[in-house]
């Protein structure tokens, strides 16, 4: 069974509240939690009430091998969950938005290419069509 920390949606319609809450990874993400370890509520007015959590709870889950979402991770950075932490938890396998990935590389190569190829076609197509311009133009006035 593998364990995620995620955000479970709560509060009204245009007026979004969080809980933070530990889950097994198949459950649907307003489904069922194993844990909550706290709120957050983006909207209020005062900052203190914007994030409770319970870090000594968080840092436990995260020793025993759970795995924060991306914003989880952001919350668990500012708010120092990670501080005193054992670098026994592996880094996050997740490529951060914006950074080219081998994958990523090798995936604009081949479509560089495609378009190379594509573009050489086109080319090659068009000095043929002009060819034929050209010789349908020095047949026209023998013809007369």
């Amino acid at each position: 069974m593998s364990v995620v920390i995620r955000m479970k949606r709560t509060g009204r319609k245009n007026a979004p509240c969080y809980r933070i809450s530990v889950a097994d990874k198949a459950a649907p993400r307003d489904g069922r939690t194993l844990e909550s370890l706290g709120l957050y509520d983006p909207d209020s007015p005062v900052p203190e009430l914007r994030l409770k959590l319970d870090v000594e709870r968080a840092r436990a889950w995260i020793q025993n091998g759970a795995q924060p979402s991306e914003t989880v991770h952001s919350i668990f950075l500012k708010s120092g969950v990670y501080k005193g932490l054992e670098r026994k938890t592996k880094k996050r396998s997740r490529p951060k938005r914006g950074r080219e990935t081998a994958k990523s590389a090798t995936r604009a190569a081949s479509e560089k290419a495609r378009a190379d190829a594509k573009a050489a076609r086109r080319s090659t197509r068009a000095a043929a069509r002009r060819a034929a311009a050209k010789a349908a133009k020095a047949a026209a006035p023998a013809a007369e």
